[in-house]
């Protein structure tokens, strides 16, 4: 598998002009982010487990978990493996049996797993190099790159960063949109 680098949740975001909800995962070792579009039932079980609330019943996250853990399959980890027509890929891998097994997923599902299971969360370099986004800008921008096309690059990403709703986990809702 190619190089990765460990990450973690920091938040769920709600784009406000569209609804849309982000997860944004932080590179552990150094502030880059990777911000992933989800759907809203992935958001809330996310969100859920990370805010320690927990369902009167398991939702659908939870019993995949419970399952796993019924037939003694150990998630290892997980891995966003790559960005194809800006739609993200991503592997579950396990071990069950003494055999290794990788079982693709949907990033988001894969994310709420881990999170249920204590597994690692992993993105290929690559996919981190293309996606992801620093808070601050380097003063020398991309290699081969322009002042103008790195002042054109960063007023994308800060017109991006400011249309979303910037809530922290850990509130009473972590899904709110005031």
């Amino acid at each position: 598998m190619a190089d990765l680098i460990e990450m973690s949740v920091d938040s769920i975001r709600v784009h406000m002009p569209t609804g849309q909800h982000v997860v944004i995962l932080k590179e552990k070792t150094a502030e880059r982010y990777l911000p992933i579009w989800i759907g809203i039932n992935e958001a809330n079980a996310i969100a859920l487990k990370i805010t320690g609330m927990t369902p009167e019943r398991p939702i659908t996250h939870d019993l995949l978990a419970n399952i796993l853990g019924a037939v003694d399959i150990n998630v290892e980890r997980i891995v966003v493996t790559s960005l194809a027509n800006e739609v993200f890929y991503a592997r579950i891998l396990a071990h069950v049996d003494g055999r290794h097994v990788e079982i693709d997923s949907r990033p988001s599902d894969a994310i709420a797993v881990a999170v249920r299971v204590g597994a690692g969360i992993f993105v290929a370099t690559e996919v981190l190099d293309r996606a992801g986004v620093l808070p601050e800008a380097d003063q020398e921008g991309e290699p081969g790159e322009t002042d103008e096309e790195t002042t054109e690059r960063l007023a994308k990403i800060r017109d991006w960063v400011n249309e979303l709703n910037l809530p922290d986990l850990g509130g009473e809702n972590p899904l709110s949109q005031s």
